[in-house]
C-alpha cells in the first residue's frame, strides 16, 4: 500500500530507502495552487535515529510490511535474551545488540512485542510504562522527606533511576520506558 504525503500520520510505519521508519511528527503546509508540502520527523527502527524529512505534493510513500509478534521475555545469558511465542511455546533467543538498552526494562515472565521487517527481528517494542521493585537506595535523613528531594534507586534489572526521598527498598515503582524516568509509586 503506497500513501500520498497527506495521509502520512502520527504513528504510520513508512519505508525509507529500504527501511522501516516512523513517524513522529507531521506538519503540512498548503502553497500556491492548491500544492502541498508535508513536514515529518521519522525514526528508524533498524538503529532508532531520528530524522527530519520532506514530501511533496503527489509523491507516493511506500508501508513498510512490519509485524508486530507478542512473546514472553524469559532470561539472558549475558550475550543472547531469550523469549518465549505464548501460543506455541516455542522459545529463540536475539542477540544483545538487537535488544539494546530495552534490556534495562525486561523482567522475566514480562510479555512485549518484538516488530520484525522482512522477517527480520528488528525492535523490542515495550510498553509505555513498566513496574520494577527497588532494590537498593540510599535511607533518607530524618525530616528530609519531600517529594522535591531526589535520590538514586537500583531497580531489581539493575537500571538507576532517580526515586523521591520517600521511596524505599522493596518499593513497586512505575518507570517511564521512554524517559528512564520515575512516574509513581505502586499502590498496595
Amino acid at each position: 500500500m503506497a500513501y500520498s504525503p497527506t495521509e502520512l500520520k502520527k504513528g504510520v510505519v513508512i519505508e525509507v530507502d529500504g527501511k522501516p521508519f516512523k513517524v513522529l511528527d507531521y506538519n503540512q503546509k498548503v502553497v500556491g495552487r492548491g500544492g502541498s508540502i508535508v513536514n515529518v520527523k521519522i525514526k528508524n527502527l533498524i538503529d532508532g535515529r531520528v530524522i527530519a524529512k520532506t514530501f511533496k505534493g503527489q509523491e507516493k510513500i511506500e508501508s513498510a510490511e512490519v509485524t508486530n509478534q507478542t512473546v514472553q521475555y524469559l532470561y539472558n545469558d549475558g550475550t543472547d535474551y531469550y523469549f518465549m511465542d505464548p501460543e506455541n511455546f516455542e522459545q529463540f533467543q536475539l542477540p544483545a545488540d538487537i535488544v539494546g538498552d530495552t534490556s534495562d526494562y525486561l523482567k522475566e515472565g514480562e510479555s512485549l512485542v518484538l516488530q520484525a521487517f522482512n522477517g527480520n527481528i528488528i525492535n523490542v517494542e515495550l510498553p509505555k510504562n513498566v513496574y520494577l521493585e527497588v532494590k537498593y537506595s540510599e535511607d533518607v535523613v530524618k525530616g528530609d522527606t519531600s517529594s522535591s528531594v531526589l535520590k538514586d534507586a537500583t531497580l531489581e534489572t539493575g537500571l538507576v533511576v532517580k526515586v523521591p526521598a520517600f521511596i524505599k527498598v522493596g518499593d513497586i515503582i512505575s518507570v517511564d520506558t521512554a524517559t528512564g524516568e520515575y512516574r509513581e509509586r505502586k499502590k498496595a
